[in-house]
């Protein structure tokens, strides 16, 4: 195991740019007293099968969700670890804060840090163009697809938040899909995702852990209908091509239609379990200490996420010159377990920002110490369900809800439980000695205790 020890905020980095692995972290000092990270990463041979980790925030409108972001992308390429910063709206403050041109390919903005903008205009067109040369070996549309000009399709409401989740998978490849990773050339350790919005990003986190239930039906008429039994092959056939236009051979390599279904399931399975996985993915609260609202938001947004199937790894806030000591140890406790941090009040002055200084700003000290355990891996996230057999209920850590607001399913009879809250549905399977019809429930300390009887 190789031992790589940096300097996080000095101005040149004379060294190669590390790989982001699961490591361990301590705390050295330099000969000039700056606080250095040392990080033990495992040898380059073993980086290519690292996946990619993807970092964003979520919050209300105006918190600073843009700014938080672009300080964790500075706080990361000053690390040492090439990042990504991947926006997807048209508003310029990004543009601004990094004095960058971002275009719709990755761009260097300085050492270590790119930056992107997701434009769905631009990404329909590639999935497109992967179908028309599926359909050009297979002949399956008889050309009407060839007869169709991405240029000149618009962008429908609900595209956004698909085409931006394949283009982060290309970047990410939390579906272990190889035909889909990102090139050599686009290879980054850390990506960093500004979105559209708080609740697209909650769809992405849940999208694949709810399309496994679709494809379980999809699959049910593929193979009980004659409809499906007819059809299904061929258009599983075209998928598979499609999805393997960008690798050596098809993806599926000519297993049956059953192992294909097996297949997209595991697919689908990798997926949903990487955003419960602090290695893969991290996810923060971002709120403006000064606005109750906001604060209301994170907390509501905390409860989503864990309904959604992620985690949150902590909390920040702008630094405001209002607060004192008690609100601040207030707002701590608000979030707690969550790490709570605050991050320096970006002046938005005549560009561009010394990020230099900024990251060296002892109010971001807390907030620079969280995103490098993120970064390594080696946090820990508290789980959001517990059984208690002994007195046969479920404890649901649901925070930003009451109990008014969650509501409980039983299906299949007494082996699983599904709770809606959030606008979101998630399934718990029960153990064994739990299971059962619920008999009971009530609201204690921000959790949902349900008894079975």
């Amino acid at each position: 195991m190789a031992l790589l020890t940096f300097c996080p905020y000095s101005s040149v980095l004379n060294r190669t740019t590390p790989n982001l692995v699961h490591t361990t972290r301590t705390r050295t000092r330099t000969p000039s007293g700056t606080k250095a990270v040392t990080l033990a990463a495992s040898s380059s041979s073993e980086d290519s099968h690292k996946s990619t980790k993807l970092v964003t925030f979520l919050g209300k409108g105006g918190s600073g969700k843009t700014t938080s972001a672009i300080f964790a992308a500075q706080h990361f390429a000053m690390a040492g670890f090439s990042t990504c910063l991947v926006i997807h709206t048209q508003d310029p403050a990004a543009e601004f804060l990094l004095n960058c041109k971002i275009g719709t390919s990755p761009v260097l903005c300085s050492e270590n840090l790119s930056a992107l903008r997701f434009e769905t205009t631009k990404m329909l067109l590639g999935p497109l163009k992967q179908l028309k040369q599926a359909d050009a070996r297979l002949n399956m549309t008889q050309g009407v697809l060839e007869g169709i000009f991405g240029e000149e399709l618009g962008v429908l409401p609900g595209m956004d938040p698909i085409f931006s989740a394949l283009a982060l998978e290309r970047l990410v490849g939390f579906f272990g899909n190889v035909a889909q990773r990102n090139h050599d050339k686009d290879k980054f350790d850390i990506i960093v995702y500004d979105g559209m919005s708080s609740e697209e990003m909650l769809r992405m986190i849940s999208a694949a852990g709810k399309a496994r239930l679709y494809l379980k039906y999809l699959r049910n008429v593929a193979e009980k209908t004659d409809l499906g039994r007819m059809a299904g092959p061929s258009l599983l056939r075209l998928v598979d091509e499609a999805m393997s236009i960008t690798s050596s051979k098809p993806l599926f390599n000519g297993k049956m239609s059953a192992e294909i279904w097996d297949s997209i399931e595991k697919m689908l399975e990798r997926g949903s379990s990487a955003f419960s996985e602090p290695q893969k993915f991290g996810c923060f609260l971002m709120l403006d200490p000064d606005n109750p609202t906001s604060i209301s938001s994170a907390l509501r947004y905390w409860g989503c996420t864990i309904q959604a199937g992620g985690q949150i790894s902590g909390a920040f806030a702008i630094a405001s010159p209002k607060l004192n000591t008690e609100s601040e140890e207030e707002l701590k406790n608000i979030f707690s377990p969550l790490p709570f941090a605050f991050i320096p009040h970006i002046s938005l002055g005549s560009p561009p920002l010394d990020w230099v200084a900024i990251m060296q700003n002892t109010v971001g000290e807390n907030a620079r110490s969280l995103l490098s355990t993120t970064a390594s891996g080696s946090s820990s996230l508290m789980s959001s369900v517990s059984f208690d057999a002994a007195r046969k209920s479920i404890i649901l850590f649901m925070p930003g809800f009451d109990k008014s607001e969650i509501k409980l399913y039983q299906y299949r009879g007494g082996s699983e439980l599904l709770v809606e809250a959030g606008d979101q549905r998630r399934v718990i399977h029960l153990p064994s000695k739990i299971q059962g019809k619920v008999g009971g429930a009530k609201f204690i300390d921000r959790s949902l205790v349900i008894t079975m009887r």
